[in-house]
């Protein structure tokens, strides 16, 4: 269990308690005897102090780094991070964008150790079978050396090549193929 799911689970019980204790004491004071109370014995006004009584506060909650499926979202928007990054032609190399998104993706798998991911790289058809497979290798490379360079631990980052084997779109034209240059993640 993490460090923050301990701590929420703690800062639960202790409101809980605090709830069933004030519950109590209101019952109780409820059921007192029937006997009139006699009104305590005023003191002179420069006695009297008032202690404030202090509410226990209810933690904000901390806002989620992952949605329902384990995967990381965005903390400024809630929107899941995107998990699939593309390539040019023939090429091994990450957009100006992709790095902004990746580096979040370096934050949460830092502060996650427990995660690890998998980064399959993917190929469009043109080219050999051979050539394509160690083109999707260097994709996927190219995610996990900058994870890593980021601070993730190399045991978090396992990576695969499918080179042209699993087309996101099985069209034949360059719409298609744009699609099937691409280097995936997946949270596990």
């Amino acid at each position: 269990m993490s460090e923050l799911s301990q701590e929420k689970n703690m800062l639960k019980q202790w409101f809980r308690g605090a709830c069933v204790l004030i519950f109590t004491s209101l019952v109780l004071a409820g059921c007192a005897g029937s006997e009139p109370q006699q009104p305590p014995e005023q003191l002179p006004a420069e006695d009297q102090t008032q202690v404030p009584v202090e509410v226990p506060e209810q933690a904000p909650e901390e806002p989620k780094d992952m949605d329902a499926y384990g995967n990381p979202v965005d903390m400024a928007t809630g929107q899941p991070l995107a998990r699939t990054f593309y390539f040019d032609f023939d090429k091994a190399s990450l957009s100006p964008e992709d790095l902004a998104v990746l580096e979040m993706h370096a934050g949460f798998l830092r502060s996650h150790p427990d995660r690890s991911i998998l980064i399959a790289g993917h190929c469009d058809e043109r080219g050999t079978r051979e050539y394509n497979l160690a083109l999707g290798e260097r994709r996927a490379d190219a995610v996990r050396s900058f994870l890593v360079s980021s601070g993730v631990r190399r045991s978090q980052v396992e990576t695969v090549s499918y080179g042209e084997e699993r087309p996101a779109d099985p069209g034949h034209n360059e719409r298609a193929w744009s699609k099937n240059r691409r280097a995936e993640m997946q949270y596990r």
